[in-house]
């Protein structure tokens, strides 16, 4: 299943939504020492656009913003500006779904190696996942909790945010930008990022 070449800046069709399935998005990769952020796997919606976490209602964008990684609000078609921040984008399962429940335990566990031989190749200096239940089904670590862990990926310090779906109602908007701050805070610290 090829990925999607270009980014979509119009709302994709329903059809264009439906077409979308197992489809894959891009990485956008961050500058060595940057952050990576990781979410669960693409949406529809975003696979149809090209774009990570593309679906209206979705908080990444916002809580980006609000937490300071960035200086004004961007639209998930300018994602390619995220290296010039720091940062960078990938998924733990590359196929489009249109629910993360739909991955298989498998499919999470190949994505978590996956993303550690992402993170040796690239150097992030933080790796930040979105989903604690998606971490803990790919790494095994049943026991972790959203905030910095005391594990190592690839090297690069890990961190959990909790994922930024509207579907995500224990997190409210202001929750989940607070948690990015936490981040945010301990990255601008030097490096800091630890438990």
């Amino acid at each position: 299943m090829a990925g999607y070449r270009s980014v979509m800046t119009s709302r994709p069709t329903a059809a264009e939504i439906e077409a979308a399935k197992d489809r894959t998005i891009p990485d956008v990769v961050p500058p060595r020492g940057g952050v990576l952020l990781c979410g669960i796997n693409p949406g529809l919606y975003s696979a149809a656009t090209g774009c990570h976490f593309a679906r209206p209602g979705n908080r990444f964008w916002p809580a980006l913003h609000r937490s300071g990684f960035t200086d004004r609000l961007l639209t998930p078609a300018e994602q390619h500006l995220l290296p010039s921040y720091g940062l960078g984008i990938t998924n733990l399962a590359a196929r489009a779904t249109s629910q993360a429940a739909e991955l298989t335990v498998a499919e999470l566990a190949e994505g978590g190696a996956r993303l550690e031989t992402f993170v040796e190749e690239h150097a992030p200096r933080v790796v930040a996942v979105l989903g604690v239940t998606a971490y803990r089904t790919a790494f095994g670590r049943r026991s972790a909790r959203i905030g910095p862990q005391e594990f190592t990926l690839g090297g690069a310090r890990l961190w959990i945010l909790p994922n930024p779906s509207g579907l995500n109602a224990h997190y409210t908007a202001d929750a989940l930008a607070a948690e990015f701050r936490l981040l945010r805070a301990a990255v601008a610290a030097g490096g800091a990022v630890t438990t």
